[in-house]
């Protein structure tokens, strides 16, 4: 779901402005969702555990974009956030959804 994330070439990305800094710390956090096994949540525990990543995320996605709540963002990072936060949703959805559904 999120493996657009998973091949960010880090090095070659240098930041020039505050902007190009958030569009790489939402691409990091792109990179560490795209680590996640959804499939592989097995237990409660397991669904709590990657609910909370998931809830931690979005947090720090919003963190960043609040950063920029004086000064217009930019359509890059504007899109970057609305995608991370949107495949966060459909993952908490399936989530739940899937673990509702076995109960």
């Amino acid at each position: 779901m999120f493996s657009a994330f998973s091949s960010i070439d880090h090095d070659a990305i240098r930041t020039r402005t505050p902007t190009e800094a958030a569009v790489k710390r939402l691409d990091g956090i792109g990179h560490v969702l795209s680590e996640l096994d959804l499939a592989g949540v097995r237990t409660q525990d397991d669904l709590t555990r990657m609910l909370l990543t998931l809830d931690t995320a979005d947090k720090c996605i919003r963190a960043i974009c609040a950063e920029f709540r004086v000064e217009a963002v930019s359509d890059r990072l504007a899109r970057k956030a609305e995608n991370l936060m949107v495949l966060i949703e459909r993952a908490r959805d399936d989530l739940t959804g899937c673990r509702m559904s076995k109960s």
